[in-house]
């Protein structure tokens, strides 16, 4: 069945957060929902569709901003209860919009994340997880790393109260009591859980989870250990995952999963087999999908999707078809409904025109003024800085919930920029002076108009750590900047290993196949353990074999990004020989092949710029701290080593190796 669906855009609330959307039960089969979104004015507010138009059921006045919103109410029965955790309490309102509860909990930190169970009330902090039943303190639990979401497993399947946490050293935590069950290892760190099909399954222990960089995957929490049903990889590089929700869009008896992620794109899987889930539709927003509901909203009979967006957006894909009555010729005449809510929008933008422009006087005479007082307009940021394991870069994704007009970039480490399709905007590089100041990086994006969201791609050199900077300045008057910074460590392109020896006490043991990490890590340990005045003893066992096993490892990747920079290097000449002669059938067959070839080894090559420099720093690297180790400063042969590189003999670099002794 081909899915058509029409984008309907209905209202647009304050800035909002993860999870903050819900759809309220229909009151009947088919009838249209109300839908209830939280921001961070601390407003929550309620509504339904009527032709066309959103139409207020309740709104509530400012306050703390909302992380959460959950729904809720007595098991089995419809969950009609709203319930918002802002700060450190939680407040519980009526589908009318009256509150019934406030709750102020015993955490020190905000709430970043809730789940609700009939009585049980599931909160995290930070690090935290409090447990209470009908707002009395229950279990607790004190997690190893941040944690991005909570769950429980329904009660009313599996008998018992199961909590999953997701937390961001790539693991989901499942808790019993107060007490952690077991540990489930997930391919990147989760940022968003859901129950499958919306209750678990047919056994009620089946979690989809969705990672920051991109990944889906379903997992099943039995009572003595995790069961992996599927995984889904992130090929086409989108964005991370922030919302997930299960609902039968296609009306064929079975739900679909839908997916929001923070690039903006909306997608649709739907199980053809009973195996993995096929991405079946995907649609792409401007900004990042906070939330994600399936079901009726505009029309009676129409099922649709919402999406809510960082900057506040209610958006609807529809199943409604979109009528046209067509004309003469190719005129087409629009509905009286439509040619309404035109009219109506031309009206509401002249009127705001209006108020801009008073509002712009009025500053402008009270800045001249003698008593004026300067006032710095607020402005949200949403960042994220996340390593791509698959490319061994980072991504910096930078989002305004109004335009941007420039991003200056500032970093005391080298590292590169690379290029990414999705940005638009214009960079350019001023020159920096990295002895005294330490300053090794200052680029400026400036971006087109409207462009709210920027990504871009670092990629920095293990052992050498400090900070990147990003001052943002929005198109707002007067001119303000906020200033983000992201720690580059001294290993920034490993990352964690849940195999761990529990057994020692006081010590670590470090294991690499490259020298080159251990000799980091030395020097890392050893400068912080002076600086914090602690006597560290520092021993170490080097296998000489792992010396030609990461060359072995590194080699075919030196070989073929040699050769593919011959062959870009070869293009311009084959293109002018093509020119003159017309005719290349003349060529050798691999010569007529990268003629035909250019275009994507010209883009492969722009994507990864400094690639073979970097293989070349890392061998010139591993020469040096091989040697290291056994005291003997090989500096001045590194010159040599440079050549045999060149040569790309694998053998002969082997040699080379062994021979320096």
């Amino acid at each position: 069945m081909e899915l058509s669906l029409a984008r309907v855009d209905y209202l647009q609330v304050g800035v909002t957060a993860q999870k903050t959307m819900r759809l309220l039960p229909a009151s009947g089969r088919k009838a249209t929902q109300k839908v209830v979104v939280g921001d961070q004015d601390g407003v929550v507010t309620c509504f339904g569709i009527k032709k066309g138009e959103a139409v207020p059921v309740f709104k509530t006045l400012p306050g703390q901003k909302i992380a959460r919103l959950e729904l809720g109410g007595a098991l089995n029965t419809p969950q009609e209860k709203i319930f918002v955790a802002t700060g450190s309490e939680v407040r519980g309102f009526t589908k009318r919009g009256k509150q019934f509860l406030s709750f102020e909990t015993n955490l020190t930190e905000s709430i970043k994340a809730m789940h609700i169970s009939g009585a049980d009330l599931f909160l995290c902090a930070s690090y935290i997880y409090n447990h209470y039943c009908d707002c009395k303190d229950q279990n607790y639990y004190l997690s190893g790393d941040k944690i991005n979401d909570v769950l429980c497993l329904p009660v009313d399947k599996v008998n018992c109260i199961t909590p999953v946490l997701a937390c961001q050293d790539r693991v989901l935590r499942v808790l019993q009591g107060s007490d952690l069950l077991y540990e489930v290892e997930v391919p990147g760190p989760p940022t968003v859980l859901a129950l499958n099909n919306g209750n678990g399954g047919d056994s009620g222990e089946e979690i989809v989870y969705g990672t920051s960089d991109g990944k889906l995957g379903l997992t099943q929490i039995t009572g003595s250990k995790p069961v992996s049903k599927w995984e889904i990889g992130n090929e086409k590089k989108r964005g991370g995952i922030l919302c997930i929700d299960s609902f039968d869009i296609l009306g064929d008896g079975v739900k679909e999963l839908l997916v929001g992620r923070d690039d903006g794109v909306l997608e649709i899987y739907n199980f053809e087999s009973a195996d993995d889930p096929v991405l079946r539709y995907d649609h792409a927003l401007s900004e990042s999908i906070a939330s994600i509901q399936g079901g009726c909203v505009g029309k009676d009979g129409y099922d649709e999707i919402l999406a809510s967006t960082y900057s506040g957006w209610l958006t609807g894909l529809t199943t409604e078809p979109v009528h046209r009555e067509g004309g003469s010729g190719e005129e087409l005449k629009l509905s009286q409904e439509m040619q309404s809510k035109i009219s109506s929008l031309r009206n509401e933008l002249e009127h705001l025109q209006i108020k801009v422009l008073q509002e712009r006087e009025k500053y402008q005479q009270s800045s001249q003024s003698s008593t004026a007082v300067s006032s710095v307009p607020a402005f949200s940021v949403n960042d994220k800085f996340t390593l791509n394991k698959d490319d061994a870069s980072y991504s910096l994704i930078l989002e305004v919930q109004t335009a941007i007009d420039n991003v200056l970039v500032q970093s005391d480490v080298p590292i590169d920029l690379l290029d990414v399709d999705k940005n638009s905007a214009v960079v350019s590089f001023s020159s920096c002076d990295s002895e005294p100041n330490s300053n090794f990086l200052l680029a400026t994006y400036r971006c087109q108009a409207n462009t709210t969201r920027l990504e871009l791609k670092v990629r920095s050199i293990e052992g050498q750590y400090g900070t990147l900077q990003a001052y943002v300045t929005p198109r707002i008057q007067p001119k303000t900047c906020q200033v983000h910074q992201y720690q580059i460590k001294p290993l920034s392109l490993h990352q964690r290993t849940h195999s761990i020896d529990h057994d020692r006490k006081g010590e670590g043991c470090f294991k690499s196949d490259n020298i080159s990490t251990i000799s980091i890590l030395k020097d890392v340990l050893s400068k912080e353990a002076t600086k914090r005045k602690i006597n560290l003893n520092i021993s170490y066992d080097i296998n000489e074999e792992s010396v030609r096993h990461t060359l072995k490892l590194i080699h075919p990747k030196l070989e073929y990004q040699q050769l593919l920079a011959k062959k870009v290097h070869l293009i311009d000449a084959l293109r002018e020989l093509q020119v003159h002669e017309g005719n290349v059938d003349f060529l050798l067959p691999k010569y007529r092949s990268i003629l035909e070839e250019a275009d994507q080894l010209l883009e492969e090559y722009k994507r990864q710029p400094a690639h073979l420099e970097r293989l070349y720093g890392m061998i010139t690297d591993l020469f040096i701290d091989k040697f290291k180790f056994k005291g003997t400063n090989v500096k001045t042969k590194v010159p040599l080593l440079l050549e045999i590189l060149d040569g790309c003999d694998e053998d002969g670099l082997i040699a080379f190796f062994e021979a320096a002794a």
